[in-house]
């Protein structure tokens, strides 16, 4: 044994090639934290005591090859300033560099995923061999910032600038036919092959057959362009990218920047570019909201799986009661994932309906070359619809998804229960009715919770597990264990009326419907907030959520929180609802929702509509783009606040996410929570006290103004 670390080992193999072996003691997969660098930096040293060494390949014993550096240490990192940045990057890349300045050859063995830093010490290398499991990548920038250990140095020296920059600027995982045609890799085989398979190449180059040195000089030294042909490669890139990314996102850029200021440079030059554009970004609100996602997420899955062991048996068999359009869609997105599941309705025409609906989301899978037509159907035989309960009775949960009325669903509810096994869990999609309510139907009430999902269900990642005063850990722990088996994204919140999302949404709402009233353009509203970053306005939203949806919504959420939630005055989205104005499901909402010459939706603006509003409005009057932000994130906040202190949702974390996953919340700003820590809790209470004479929305809580007196933040 040359080298034992607790991350890393080095023994010698047969006709003398050595072995490098990652395997981080106490963890699943690999990864490059600070304690791996430093045993990488002396298994190296090790290396160079060692005579007659002919090459090195690069091996990993777990199922990973390296998923790239550990982003639980970036936020201490980042908090002690661009010396100690620049000092971790450059320990990183002097060892990279030691790597590929070896004396001999050196060749990677990529096993599985080999991302960020896992695929910048393989670029490192001078071979690559691949799995044909396996996948590559530097998604570097959906965390706000740019790959660090050389990846903007190596990779279009390897495969060209045009490919490295859709590669890094686009963040994604390669395939490793993709990755073999481009050059990224030397040779793809299949994972019983691939050690025998590196180490042959090794040896192979080691004995003159294959020419490293060649291919190290073309790695280490300057671009192989002219002038002329960097200018044109960089300037169509940019142009790509800076369209594709836009002004939220500026790691893209950056990356892109760096790649061409580097393109005249050797190694060296090229790294401390490289190092100079990740300063410039990762310490940037950006990065801070996507690295901040990203551990919130990591803190979710960990939630989740936690639930997951808690319960007592796994959902085997499902039920959706209520085909239609959503439950066509959970039926979908169960079988999807491979759990069966009974479609059950009273009408025909609405198994119809259901089964045409999973139909059309798996031919789309068809057609985009992510399924095949065999699994199509072995899909949809996982979907039984069903007129009676008689399939229903063995099934291990049940999710009621039939019409927003507590009446109906109580009366469903309490007939699903005498079909269904004791301990069998039901569950209901409502969006706002109290699950404690309808579980005073219901015999075994601990059995009973809320499954909430959004719409449409394929495309929206978030389900809310709602708890109500009766329901027990087991009927938490089995529907958790539900939506991670249908991929979804499971928060768990306490009963209250509309739950987290819903609750926090309609006080947005609450911002939009006072501003129109007090003379705003909702146009301008809709403008205003896109631009800060929403997926739609507040208006256009009422419209693809449906007006009616909105309407009954406002209206429970004002009969639970009447001291801030009641307008007392005719609405926006009242006069549109009057109007039979109902949004994109007919066609007329605050907008005319039509198709252009091209047969694409469009939404336009009509007199008529400011006809409608004007006797219910102000006259019209121009906001600042500053005042209209304000008027509309303050409720959502300050609700939200209420969220956390009431313990509707346990943490900051899953706060956020909610939002983020639940409503399309700007990924960038990381979440309400994350945007008060970024502009600041103190400068937030008094954004809102300029504002409190609207109503209670716009009060900060108390726990709000006290973390503004101590200088707090949700996230430290």
């Amino acid at each position: 044994m040359i080298f034992q670390g607790n991350a890393i080992k080095v023994s010698q193999q047969a006709d003398g090639i050595v072995e490098l072996q990652f395997d981080l003691a106490g963890e699943s997969i690999n990864k490059f934290n600070v304690a791996t660098l430093e045993e990488l930096a002396q298994a190296v040293a090790a290396l160079g005591a060692v005579a007659g060494i002919r090459g090195l390949v690069l091996t990993s014993a777990k199922p990973v090859f390296i998923v790239g550096a550990d982003i639980t240490e970036f936020t201490g990192l980042f908090a002690l300033g661009d010396d100690a940045i620049a000092g971790y990057l450059d320990r990183a890349n002097a060892i990279f560099s030691q790597i590929e300045d070896l004396p001999y050859p050196t060749v990677a063995a990529i096993n599985g995923y080999a991302l960020g830093g896992g695929l910048e010490v393989c670029l490192a290398c001078d071979f690559r061999v691949m799995s044909d499991a396996a996948k590559i990548g530097l998604p570097e920038t959906k965390l706000g910032i740019i790959p660090g250990f050389g990846g903007t140095v190596r990779l279009p020296r390897l495969i060209g600038v045009d490919h490295a920059i859709e590669w890094i600027a686009g963040a994604g995982e390669q395939k490793p036919s993709t990755a073999l045609e481009l050059g990224a890799v030397d040779a793809v085989v299949t994972g019983d092959l691939l050690r025998e398979a590196a180490f042959d190449l090794c040896s192979k180059a080691a004995s003159g057959v294959f020419d490293y040195k060649t291919r190290r000089a073309d790695k280490t030294g300057a671009l192989a362009l002219n002038d002329i042909e960097l200018m044109m490669a960089f300037t169509t890139g940019k142009s790509v990218v800076a369209a594709q990314a836009g002004k939220h996102f500026p790691a893209p850029m950056a990356a892109v920047n760096a790649m061409e200021k580097a393109g005249k440079c050797g190694r060296l030059a090229a790294l401390k570019i490289e190092t100079s554009a990740f300063l410039s970004v990762a310490r940037t609100p950006q990065a801070q909201a996507l690295i901040g996602i990203f551990l919130n997420d990591q803190l979710l899955a960990k939630t989740a799986k936690g639930w997951e062991k808690k319960a007592s048996k796994k959902v085997a068999h499902a039920a959706v009661l209520g085909a239609g359009i959503m439950g066509g869609g959970i039926a979908y997105q169960s079988a999807y994932k491979g759990t069966p599941i009974v479609m059950k309705d009273i009408a025909q025409a609405g198994l119809d309906l259901g089964l045409a609906e999973a139909n059309k989301l798996l031919t789309k899978q068809v057609e985009k070359g992510r399924m095949k037509p065999a699994a199509m159907g072995e899909t949809l035989n996982r979907i039984v619809p069903t007129l009676t309960y008689d399939p229903v009775r063995s099934v291990d949960i049940v999710v009621e998804a039939v019409v927003e009325n507590p009446k109906v669903k109580q009366a469903v509810l309490s007939e699903v229960e005498k079909y269904v096994s004791d301990d069998a869990i039901i569950t209901s999609n409502t969006s706002t009715i109290s699950i404690s309510y309808l579980a005073d139907s219901l015999q075994r009430p601990q059995n009973f919770c809320g499954m909430h999902f959004f719409n449409p269900v394929h495309a929206m990642p978030l389900v809310e597990v709602i708890r109500g005063k009766k329901t027990s850990e087991e009927a938490i722990a089995r529907t958790v264990a539900y939506a991670n088996a249908m991929g979804k994204k499971a928060i768990v919140v306490n009963d209250c009326p509309g739950f987290l999302v819903n609750r926090v949404l309609f006080p947005y709402f609450a911002g939009f419907v006072q501003l129109v009233k007090d003379g705003a353009d909702f146009q301008q509203i809709d403008s205003v907030m896109e631009k800060w970053g929403w997926p739609m306005g507040p208006a256009f939203l009422c419209d693809v959520v449906g007006i009616d949806t909105c309407v009954h919504a406002a209206h429970v959420l004002a009969e639970g929180f009447p001291d801030r939630m009641a307008p007392g005055f005719k609405t926006a989205l009242e006069v549109m609802y009057d109007n039979k104005r109902l949004g994109q499901k007919n066609n007329v909402g605050f907008y005319s929702h039509e198709k252009d010459k091209r047969g694409k939706p469009v939404k336009v603006a009509t007199d008529e509509v400011y006809a409608l509003l004007a006797p219910h409005v102000s006259a019209r009057k121009e906001y600042s783009e500053e005042e209209i932000i304000a008027r509309m994130m303050v409720p959502m906040c300050t609700e939200m606040a209420r969220c956390l202190d009431e313990n509707i949702v346990e943490s900051a974390a899953e706060a956020d996410l909610s939002l983020i996953y639940g409503l399309g919340f700007p990924v960038f700003r990381g979440g309400v929570c994350r945007w008060m820590d970024a502009i600041g809790m103190k400068v937030f209470v008094d954004m809102a006290d300029r504002h409190t004479a609207l109503g209670k929305l716009y009060e900060p809580t108390a726990s709000q103004r006290a973390m503004a007196a101590a200088d707090q933040k949700y996230f430290a």
